[in-house]
């Protein structure tokens, strides 16, 4: 039959549009994001670094993916988490300094907005599968609060690798806020939680999964069949060239210590086994090229004598913020957008991975404070590099209260401070680097460069006055007379029973904005409050 002339364009862009429909529903697709945490991996622990430990599936994903060759992270584990999950710098939220402890009651302000936030308000599906140590107090520091739909694990770190899965005595292992009794060893009960959570998935819906492992944090343990694998493993490693962290391990030969390097291989090969046992999932749900992974470890290798890790040729380790404690084992993987067997030169850190990762996924932040990190989706994608010209800065006081690890830096310099705080004294170390020329930070340019150190050190100095007074320090101990839950699950205060805001303190409010002003370099009384410290004034 003749169709008339006037009927053809119109099926012809019917049929274009049939043709081209299914390629733009796959460009404007959204990736799932699957996050690994590693909990104190040393920087040449890993296989592709030519490590001793067996880790083929880390080893994968450097190799499918892109190394992020100058990825770096906090010195400690919690401020590593607040950094990940805000985009905002750990000295603003009060958690620079140290970790939350079972006995402290600080947690993240619930005014600051988190990632998974972002995600779930775009559609995704969120889970977290693993360690939290984001605060547990009260339930608004709760990950169920925070954007994750779906939470299973512990709310803090060092519960163990087998059951009863405690702190302090108390059992520290929920699935959304009711404690559960599940058995084995950690590492494979959460992949094996988190493949169950991809399997089981509303797939019509992406989903944002986090999973922060405790290994291979201490108290190390593995399986006996590990065990027995590493068991004659050499302790070889060579000097951290950290005073700390090679004390450490002197007393410890001096002690008759058995080394902590057998089992901590052990550990090592566990985490990376459950790792591989995620990526299978993927790749047998068929959506491993539809998915963004991302592994690092959240601080440089616990180096000292009880931690096992091995950071060399990158100078210390775990609490300092010489590049062995701060610049750690970092990939990201998503077949066809990043290029596959590729390294990522430009400096980033755990602050910019909420941006880049919303940029990547077609999300939108809802922050509302300003964002510290920023988004390197493009240098990612396309291989551009993005220069650092303002200060990257980090810190740690852990584990000995009042000796400060800090450290500034940008492309060209890297000064780091170690300060030991005494009663009536405070003694100040400097080293400058060149770290693009000297990234093991060997010589010391403090001497022949004064005006640089003077410079940074100013820079350093106005940074740590944003710090709330009543951040976390370092506390090895609780106060006295504390004592622990015997189930955390329950432990935190329900929302019904909290009040709706924020409580004001002991200041009357007319009094709050002369009284922060007083306590200057001290630190911050007015939550988020950014002082003109050399010009003597009040929050920007």
């Amino acid at each position: 039959m003749h169709q008339p002339s006037g009927m053809r364009l119109p099926l012809t862009l019917l049929a274009l549009a049939m043709v081209y429909a299914p390629s733009v529903a796959a460009a404007t697709k959204q990736p799932n994001v699957v996050i690994f945490l590693a909990d104190d991996l040393g920087w040449s622990d890993v296989g592709f670094r030519g490590g001793p430990i067996d880790t083929p599936s880390i080893d994968r994903l450097a190799k499918e993916g892109m190394e992020l060759h100058r990825f770096y992270t906090t010195p400690i584990c919690s401020p590593t988490r607040a950094a990940l999950m805000t985009g905002r710098d750990p000295m603003r939220l009060g958690v620079a300094y140290g970790v939350i402890l079972p006995w402290q009651t600080i947690g993240i302000h619930p005014d600051e907005h988190f990632m998974p936030e972002s995600f779930k308000a775009a559609g995704y599906q969120t889970a977290l599968v693993g360690k939290w140590h984001l605060g547990h107090a009260q339930q608004t520091y709760h990950p169920n609060q925070r954007g994750f739909e779906h939470f299973y694990g512990h709310l803090h770190t060092e519960v163990g690798y087998f059951p009863p899965f405690s702190n302090q005595g108390g059992k520290d292992f929920q699935r959304n806020g009711v404690s559960i009794d599940d058995q084995g060893y950690e590492t494979f009960l959460l992949a094996d939680e988190a493949s169950r959570y991809i399997r089981e998935r509303d797939k019509e819906r992406p989903f944002f999964l986090y999973m922060p492992f405790i290994a291979p944090h201490t108290p190390l343990d593995a399986p006996d069949d590990l065990k027995a694998k590493y068991a004659d493993l050499e302790d070889d490693r060579k000097p951290a060239r950290s005073n700390k962290t090679d004390r450490s391990r002197q007393f410890a030969k001096l002690m008759f210590r058995p080394s902590a390097r057998p089992m901590y291989a052990a550990v090592v090969d566990g985490m990376d086994q459950a790792v591989g046992r995620v990526l299978a999932t993927l790749d047998e749900q068929g959506i491993a090229d539809d998915t963004i992974v991302l592994f690092f470890s959240d601080n440089g290798g616990a180096a000292y004598a009880m931690g096992g890790a091995d950071n060399v040729p990158l100078r210390g380790g775990k609490g300092d913020t010489f590049e062995g404690g701060i610049r750690v084992v970092a990939t990201m993987r998503w077949p066809g957008k990043i290029p596959a067997g590729t390294k990522l030169e430009s400096i980033m850190s755990v602050m910019d991975l909420f941006p880049t990762l919303a940029e990547a996924s077609g999300v939108e932040a809802g922050n509302t404070r300003e964002l510290d990190g920023r988004s390197l989706w493009p240098a990612i994608a396309n291989g551009k590099h993005m220069a650092r010209e303002d200060y990257l800065f980090f810190a740690s006081e852990t584990p000995i209260r009042g000796l400060f690890s800090l450290t500034a830096f940008d492309d060209e310099w890297k000064l780091v401070q170690e300060v030991r705080q005494g009663l009536l004294s405070a003694d100040v170390s400097n080293y400058l680097f060149r770290i693009t020329e000297d990234p093991n930070e060997y010589n010391n340019l403090a001497a022949d460069h004064p005006d640089v150190v003077a410079r940074m050190a100013s820079a350093i100095h106005q940074w740590r006055s944003l710090y709330p007074v009543a951040g976390t320090r370092s506390e090895l101990v609780p106060p006295p007379g504390w004592r622990a839950p015997k189930d955390w699950a329950d432990y935190p205060i329900p929302l019904e029973e909290l009040q709706d805001g924020p409580a004001p303190g002991m200041p009357p409010p007319s009094a709050l904005r002369p009284l922060d002003w007083m306590h200057g370099e001290v630190g911050r009384l007015i939550y988020d409050c950014e002082p003109w410290i050399l010009q003597g004034g009040l929050c920007r």
